[in-house]
C-alpha cells in the first residue's frame, strides 16, 4: 500500500515554467503583471495578448516583465496556478464537514453550481482551460487538480462507504472530477437553458454513482 501511495500522480510535482518572487515588492509587481494579463485575455483572449500589452497595462518595463514571466505560456500557467489553488481551497471546505449522504449530495451539488457559474462569470478562467488541450504542461495540471480533488472526495466516500473498494473509490472520484470539467466546457459552448440543464444532468449522474442517487 505504501509503494502505490508514493507512486500517486497527484503528489508529483510539475515544474512551473516562471520564477516565484521573494520579495514584497516583487510580489507586488507581479500581482499587477497578472492582474493586467487577466484582464488582457477577458478583453482578447490569451492568444491575442502580447508581452508588451501586459508591461504597458501593469506600468512595468517588458523586462521587468520578462524577469518573472519568460513568455506568455508562463503567465497562463501562473493563473491557472491560481485558479486550481483557489478551487482545491474552495472544495477542500466544502466537503471538510460533510457527515452523511444527504451532506455530500448538498455540498456537491453546491460546487458544481459555484464551478459553473466561475466558468460562466470569468472569461479567463474560459480561456485557459479551453487551451488544455494544446498544451501539454497544462493538461497535466488539470489533471493533477482533478486527482488532488478527487482525494478530498475519496475520504468522504471513504467514511460514508466504508466496505466499498478503496480502488474503486478512488477510480470513481476521478472520474467524477474529470467528467466534471469536462461538463462546463460544454455547458458553456451552448446557450445559457441548455447549459444549466447539462450541468444539471451531470450532477444527477455523479451523485448516482458516489452516493446512489
Amino acid at each position: 500500500m505504501e509503494e502505490k501511495a508514493a507512486a500517486r500522480p497527484e503528489q508529483v510535482a510539475i515544474a512551473s515554467p516562471r520564477r516565484s518572487p521573494s520579495q514584497q515588492r516583487s510580489r507586488e509587481r507581479v500581482e499587477r503583471m497578472l492582474a493586467a494579463a487577466s484582464t488582457l485575455i477577458a478583453e482578447q483572449g490569451s492568444d491575442a495578448m502580447r508581452m508588451g500589452e501586459v508591461a504597458e497595462r501593469a506600468g512595468v518595463s517588458i523586462g521587468s516583465l520578462y524577469q518573472f514571466f519568460p513568455d506568455k505560456r508562463a503567465i497562463v500557467w501562473a493563473l491557472a496556478e491560481r485558479y486550481t489553488a483557489e478551487s482545491q481551497a474552495c472544495i477542500a471546505a466544502a466537503l471538510k464537514g460533510v457527515g452523511d449522504k444527504d451532506d455530500l449530495k448538498r455540498a456537491f451539488s453546491e460546487l458544481v453550481d459555484i464551478y459553473h457559474r466561475l466558468f460562466l462569470a470569468e472569461p479567463v478562467m474560459r480561456d485557459i482551460w479551453s487551451g488544455t488541450q494544446a498544451d501539454k504542461a497544462l493538461r497535466e495540471l488539470e489533471l493533477a487538480d482533478s486527482r488532488a480533488n478527487a482525494e478530498f472526495l475519496v475520504a468522504v466516500l471513504k467514511r460514508l462507504r466504508p466496505d466499498a473498494d478503496p480502488i474503486e473509490l478512488e477510480t470513481t472520484a476521478f472520474l467524477v472530477w474529470q467528467m466534471g470539467e469536462a461538463a462546463m466546457r460544454l455547458a458553456i459552448s451552448v446557450d445559457r437553458a441548455e447549459g444549466d440543464r447539462l450541468v444539471a444532468a451531470y450532477k444527477r449522474m455523479a451523485l448516482r454513482e458516489l452516493v446512489g442517487g
